[in-house]
């Protein structure tokens, strides 16, 4: 994989992208999250939900996103929650050639069970990461690549990919 890390970016980075990156680093990625419209802390469901999986986010603080963050990130995951609405356009367009859009839903107001059930949907996601290096290598390598979608969870998953030249992925 390319040397930067995976970035996970929502709206708040407050719930998901949160617990995305606290899993991607449970399983031995470089990983950093951030929001476009930062919250002010961690949601606090979210925290003890990731404690009862032994992994403690109590000491995080929601960041902003920045240029910076993008250009080092080797692949950018949203977290399925319209930063295209909140993310001036120079952003959105620097994402678009190393981006995974996951569409989860929004741990915000969900009760406990409900933050689970994304939290568990988010560690298999994340856990699928390192068996697909070579994949994710391979597309961050050829620049007219972009890579629009995928379900992560799933080994089988279809990838859509956009190609802006005529070569294809071997």
């Amino acid at each position: 994989m390319a040397k930067g890390p995976v970035l996970f970016v929502c709206v708040e980075n407050a719930g998901r992208s949160q617990m995305a990156e606290a899993f991607a680093k449970k399983h031995g990625l470089i990983a950093q999250s951030a929001g476009t419209i930062p919250s002010s802390n961690v949601n606090p469901i979210v925290v003890q939900t990731m404690l009862e999986c032994g992994i403690d986010i109590s000491n995080n603080s929601p960041k902003t996103l920045t240029p910076e963050m993008i250009e080092r990130a080797s692949l950018v995951v949203t977290m399925g929650c319209s930063i295209e609405e909140a993310c001036p356009r120079p952003i959105v367009a620097q994402m678009q050639k190393k981006l995974i859009e996951w569409h989860l839903e929004d741990p915000k107001g969900k009760p406990l069970d409900g933050v689970r059930k994304i939290r568990d949907e988010i560690e298999s996601r994340s856990q699928s990461f390192p068996s697909q290096k070579r994949f994710f290598a391979l597309c961050l390598a050829r620049s007219h690549v972009q890579i629009w979608a995928c379900d992560a969870i799933n080994p089988q998953a279809k990838w859509l990919l956009q190609s802006q030249a005529s070569s294809s992925i071997p």
